[in-house]
């Protein structure tokens, strides 16, 4: 069974009667909707000295209210009637409470989302140009400070390469010198055997040439 409602208007046939598809049109015929109830409401409390009180929430959880009298005494009025609990009872005002609470969290979740959705360009059909060029403001300031962030980022890194590089060389330069070192050390160290060498074979030539002319053994 098909659940929409059929709607006779004079003039226009009949008329089905279904969700908006588009976002467009649908917050445009909420706002012309929502105003003409409103004005019902009020011109009914006047003309039949009706105490009305009515409330309209939007699919984005904003609320828009009339009273003829103070609403929450007509709250509170429609309550008894109908057999509610007294709203006076601390249990009642705790359960409201955290209802009201409860809430308030899923609008402020349903804004959230929204806002998330604007931010990457989805939903954007019913902002008005007011809304769009906040939302550009948004984007703008959230890319700048990405972009900081960025420069940042790599402006650290490139410090630190600097530095590690700079450690290398100094690194490299150690080495390099104590490498000389060792070069050093050991052609000192082979130049002083060998010179004990010659020394050694030239003393030994010389006792030799000694005792062949003296005829001494050695």
């Amino acid at each position: 069974m098909d659940d929409s409602w059929v709607l006779k208007e004079m003039g226009r046939g009949k008329v089905e009667l279904k969700r908006i598809e588009n976002p467009t049109n649908r917050q445009v015929t909420f706002s012309k909707r929502r105003n003409g109830l409103l004005k019902k409401a009020f011109e009914l409390s006047i003309l039949c000295d009706a105490e009305v009180a009515l409330l309209i929430f939007s699919s984005s959880g904003k609320v828009y209210q009339f009273a003829s009298h103070d609403m929450d005494r007509t709250v509170a009025k429609y309550r008894r009637e109908v057999g509610l609990p007294d709203s006076s009872n601390p249990q009642f005002r705790t359960r409201e409470f955290w209802r009201s609470e409860i809430d308030e969290l899923k609008r402020s979740i349903n804004t959230s989302e929204a806002r998330l959705k604007h931010l990457s360009g989805e939903d954007i059909l019913a902002l008005g140009m007011r809304d769009l060029k906040q939302l550009e403001r948004q984007l703008k300031i959230g890319v700048e400070r990405v972009r900081s962030r960025k420069r940042r980022i790599v402006s650290d890194h490139a410090t630190l390469l600097k530095r590690r590089h700079k450690q290398l060389q100094e690194e490299n330069s150690r080495l390099h010198k104590r490498l000389k070192e060792l070069q050093d050390g050991n052609i000192s160290s082979g130049l002083v055997g060998e010179n004990a060498c010659t020394m050694f074979h030239q003393r030994i030539v010389h006792e030799e040439d000694f005792h062949n002319e003296t005829g001494l053994p050695l």
